[in-house]
This record gives structure tokens, C-alpha cells and sequence, in this order.
């Protein structure tokens, strides 16, 4: 097995046909067929299903395929890095951010970064905390834009905001609380949407305050939390930066006043590991604002 087979087998699967992939691929039929034969003839086990029109992958295949992808990934990273290095400030930036950060990563850091440095392109890789952490530690990505609170002993951390959480609802739900700033307690009875990685922390407040909370809704955005408010179902727990996902004319927003609720967003990357050329001068860059 060699990367240009595993290149050739994930052209077949995004493709759907060695037929279509051979001509992606500029080649013959047969010699692309022997190469997906030679592949199962190592592992000693099936890769594709036979007789359909339309591959479909085994288990065996599907499991190929992801570290396939992982491999090649990792490989074009390798070889952009050595680029970058040759280059100094020509190149890619890969910068992964959670959704709820990108406006200001945009807004803030890398608009005026691009005008420093505008030969530097950028690829954006958005996932959810956890997500970017094992990008982080498994080398596809190299910065990325976080929030707290996430395990960091593995990481160098540079705390850039810390921001109040706020409640966001349509109006129906507040018609009981005149303050637009709101503790837990005006919460009680409330159908609340909250972020899945702040219910450890909401929890212990509970306990802490001696409330008991209603959580309507758990998921892992906080696009989604305020998405599912702005169709009525609940009133939002979310920082204060994802607000531009609201929709202002059918949702009130109100702040939280709670110093314990408050949520920072940092810039992290992996401890002693290679920092490409590139990255390293964003990060001098972000340092020095």
C-alpha cells in the first residue's frame, strides 16, 4: 500500500464508479480496477460491494477510507508546510474556529492580518471545541480559535476576550422580567436551550444556587440554540458574540448577570510540536494586539 493507491481508492469512493474516477484520474479502466483488487488482495478483505453500478463500500472499506482520507490529509499539510517554510509569508493559513467565534475571528483578526499580509491565503476548518482539539493534537490543523472551558494540558493557550452569556427568546417569554439583565433565578420555568458543553457548568450552578432549572434542549451549536429561539421553542443560553445569529425582529436578547456564566474565547495550539512559518506569524500577530 502506497499513498498514490490510497489516492486512486478515494477518488473510486468520491466518485462512485471506477469508470468515472479513472477518467477524473486520466487513466484506463483495468490498470484502476487492479489497483482496487491489489488493495483488498493486502488486507484480505473486501472493499467495495460487487454488482451495483454504484460503489458501495463495505465496513472494511468505509474504515479504509477514513484513514485514507486522514493519510492523504496529513500528507498535503506536510507538503504545504515545507512550502510555507521555503516561501516565509507565501502560503496557507489553516486556522480552525467554532461557530459561534467566526464573525469575530473575521471581524477582528484576520481582516487586518490579511491586510499585512495579503499573498497569505486562509482555509477555514469549522467544527465544534472537541472536534478542533483532536484536529489540533492529530496535526491537520495547527491554530484554532476555541472556547472555554476545554481541557488544555496538552495546549499553549492565549486568553483574546472573555464575554458575558445572554438569554435570547422571543418576547412572550420575558413578559415577566421588565430587566434586561437577568439572573439565573429569572430563568426558573423557563424552556431553556443550552450549548451541550455548559451543562456540567449550569448543573453545579444549580446545585450551587439551589434552583432547578428547565432544560428544554441540549445540543453541540450554539448557532442551533439560537436558531430553535428564534422559532419560539425556548429562550437561548449563548455567549454574547453568537447575537448576530438572532433574529432581532422576533427575539428579545437580555444579558446574564453571572460572573460564572461568563465564557472566553482563546487561541490555542499544540505544545511542543512544529509551528509552520506562517502560523507562527499570525500568532505574533494575534500576541501583539
Amino acid at each position: 500500500m502506497d499513498l498514490k493507491q490510497l489516492e486512486y481508492f478515494t477518488y473510486v469512493v468520491n466518485e462512485g464508479t471506477i469508470s468515472a474516477a479513472a477518467k477524473k484520474l486520466n487513466l484506463s479502466q483495468p490498470p484502476l480496477s487492479a489497483q482496487m483488487k491489489a488493495l483488498e488482495e493486502e488486507f484480505g478483505c473486501t472493499l467495495f460491494e460487487r454488482g451495483s453500478r454504484q460503489i458501495q463500500l463495505t465496513q472494511a472499506g468505509r474504515i479504509l477510507f477514513r484513514h485514507a482520507t486522514n493519510l492523504l490529509e496529513m500528507s498535503n499539510q506536510a507538503t504545504q508546510e515545507m512550502r510555507d517554510f521555503t516561501n516565509g509569508t507565501q502560503g496557507t493559513l489553516r486556522i480552525g474556529v467554532t461557530s459561534s467565534v467566526g464573525n469575530l475571528l473575521l471581524d477582528r483578526w484576520l481582516l487586518p492580518f490579511h491586510k499585512l499580509h495579503p499573498n497569505i491565503n486562509f482555509e477555514i476548518i469549522e467544527a465544534n471545541t472537541y472536534e478542533l482539539l483532536a484536529k489540533l493534537e492529530n496535526h491537520f490543523i495547527e491554530l484554532a480559535f476555541v472556547r472555554t472551558p476545554f481541557p488544555n494540558h496538552n495546549f499553549e493557550c492565549l486568553k483574546l476576550i472573555e464575554e458575558p452569556m445572554i438569554a435570547v427568546g422571543h418576547p412572550s417569554f420575558f413578559s415577566d422580567l421588565n430587566s434586561d439583565c437577568l439572573t439565573l433565578s429569572d430563568l426558573i420555568h423557563k424552556p431553556l436551550i443550552i450549548y451541550r458543553r455548559w451543562e456540567k457548568l449550569i448543573a453545579a450552578l444549580q446545585e450551587e444556587d439551589h434552583l432547578t432549572l428547565d432544560i428544554f434542549c441540549k445540543n453541540d451549536d450554539a448557532r442551533t440554540s439560537i436558531y430553535w429561539a428564534n422559532q419560539g421553542m425556548g429562550i437561548a443560553i449563548t455567549p454574547h458574540s453568537a447575537a448576530s445569529f438572532a433574529d432581532q425582529k422576533m427575539t428579545l436578547l437580555k444579558s446574564i448577570d453571572d460572573m460564572r456564566l461568563h465564557s472566553s474565547i482563546s487561541m490555542i495550539y499544540c505544545k511542543h510540536t512544529y509551528i509552520s512559518t506562517i502560523s507562527n506569524l499570525f500568532i505574533e500577530y494575534v500576541r501583539s494586539l
